[in-house]
């Protein structure tokens, strides 16, 4: 997505042309008005007479006029239910009756219906982009900040559409919490079928954060649903230049598609297990392996007197169907795995293992070989990432040819980290920027880093605008949020404490707060 003033047509092609080089089947540029939304035709036209036939995607927030000018220049248009028909937030609890619910719901119809009749008119697809930080109010009333209500968001617009047979739209459905953006696209897939819908979805792990750990957050949501068949157009998203986040997301998909024709991996999952959202595999401990101990970080974490097995999935299958299982006892299973789609062979003999009541703590070893340092980052994160979101591992062990043990051991917390299964530091999130941001983003998020990323636990969100500023950031201990040009507001948790402070001054005052509040020295 753009990072440029939608206004600046040489500046927003040029960085569209940058974005399209590193690899991009689409670009998205915000249009947060109907003049940001015509002019989106002047850089579509500018960037045709170059010879770039990249899509162009306007992202509309609060201003459904935007959405139908952008309608007759662009190729798809992003609209958020969460506030084109609903007004702003505002945090309050609100009561509706039934009666007055469906009313809401009719309102909805009444200004959707002649935005669908536009696109179609016009060959404009659509796509429906909820984010958890900016639900309606009326959907937090009824279902509160939850999977649920980001479901039934999307699944309101949806109902609409299809009821007059408009069927070119996208969906996505984000969070910038793995935990609840897997989930919560996994209720929409359950829900669309239960509907008959079947509509392609746009991944995506919101405000990722930059570096590293921007990519391991990324990987672990995005890579986790793609393992599964889920997904069928992604973004990444970084406090980056937008063009680095491309080969990112290249990387991603290759590694995940290219398990498409391997050999299958029989299994079903354990009884007990709920596929949409898991809970740890009930394991008994071994020292400070399993039970209820955080995750087990091989190389890292003490390593307790104990039977360890070695073993591979076919080997552990193959022991269970003999019965010959008496090494098992009090003992931590080691999984290894060369087979092509390792997620899947270390799933089905860990649900295998459980299915037949065994309550061994697993942990599990993939070794990357001579792969680059920066694709092991983005395959182990999609790869443990799945696993733990998924419940089934108490500890991980990386082999890299081509990284030192303590960037190993750095990624290895930063996976557990992303998945939210161990806190080892500050927890940074920070959106990627549009032409909304009014603020230098990228030196601001290594600003706060540098002064804040020593203390585990503290979560810190630094939002480029009020969009999606204090809902998404809604369990962050403190928010920095772009509040116009050159300003900038500041929350603790979701109360605002101090507004629009100049941006020269904002990240002093924002470490003054902290300071005040005795959460960093």
């Amino acid at each position: 997505m753009n990072n440029t003033s939608t206004m600046d047509t040489a500046a927003s092609a040029d960085q569209a042309e940058r974005i399209a080089r590193a690899g991009a089947d689409i670009d998205r540029l915000t249009a947060q008005g109907v003049r940001e939304a015509a002019n989106l035709a002047e850089i579509s036209r500018e960037l045709r007479a170059r010879g770039c036939g990249i899509p162009l995607v306007a992202d509309i927030h609060f201003n459904p006029k935007a959405a139908e000018e952008a309608a007759l220049h662009v190729e798809k248009v992003r609209i958020n239910p969460g506030n084109f028909v609903d007004p702003g937030r505002t945090f309050r609890q609100l009561e509706y009756t039934d009666e007055e619910y469906a009313l809401e719901l009719k309102k909805i119809e009444e200004r959707f219906v002649p935005f669908l009749n536009l696109c179609r008119q016009h060959n404009t697809a659509i796509r429906i982009g909820v984010n958890h930080g900016s639900l309606s109010d009326r959907i937090m009333s009824r279902y509160g900040d939850t999977p649920a209500g980001m479901v039934e968001s999307a699944m309101e617009f949806l109902r609409v559409a299809v009821a007059h047979d408009f069927r070119d739209i996208v969906i996505s459905i984000k969070a910038s919490n793995t935990v609840i953006m897997v989930e919560t696209v996994r209720r929409l897939v359950r829900a669309m079928e239960a509907e008959d819908m079947h509509f392609p979805l746009h991944l995506g792990v919101t405000e990722a954060g930059d570096g590293e750990d921007g990519r391991v957050k990324s990987a672990v949501g995005i890579g986790t649903l793609l393992a599964e068949g889920i997904g069928d157009t992604i973004r990444v998203s970084l406090s980056e230049p937008p063009e680095d986040e491309v080969p990112v997301a290249r990387e991603l998909a290759d590694y995940i598609t290219a398990r498409q024709g391997a050999p299958s991996v029989e299994g079903e999952y354990a009884p007990d297990y709920n596929p949409v959202a898991p809970s740890r595999r009930p394991t008994f401990a071994v020292g400070n392996i399993g039970g209820g101990n955080v995750p087990f970080v091989m190389g890292y974490d003490r390593l307790p007197d104990a039977v360890y097995i070695r073993t591979t999935p076919d080997r552990l299958r193959k022991q269970l169907d003999s019965g010959e299982t008496g090494e098992l006892e009090g003992s931590v299973v080691v999984l290894r795995t060369t087979h092509p789609n390792p997620v899947a062979d270390i799933s089905s003999a860990i649900h295998r293992l459980w299915s037949e009541g065994f309550r061994n703590p697993v942990i599990v070893s993939l070794d990357y070989g001579d792969t680059p340092a920066g694709k092991t980052v983005i395959r182990a994160s999609a790869d443990f990432g799945a696993l733990l979101l998924n419940g089934l591992i108490d500890g991980l062990e990386i082999r890299s040819a081509t990284m030192p043990e303590e960037d190993i051991n750095r990624l290895s917390l930063g996976i557990l980290q992303g998945a939210r299964r161990r806190v080892t530091r500050t927890e940074f999130v920070s959106c990627p920027g549009c032409g909304r941001t009014m603020f230098d983003l990228q030196e601001t998020v290594a600003r706060v880093k540098e002064a804040t990323d020593m203390y585990p636990g503290l979560k810190i969100a630094v939002m480029g605008c009020i969009v999606n500023g204090p809902g998404e950031m809604a369990d962050a201990d403190y928010g920095y949020v772009g509040a116009g040009v050159g300003n900038v507001s500041l929350y603790r948790g979701k109360v605002l404490v101090e507004k629009n402070i100049p941006s020269s001054e904002a990240v002093g005052r924002l470490i003054a707060l902290m300071r005040a509040d005795g959460r960093i020295d």
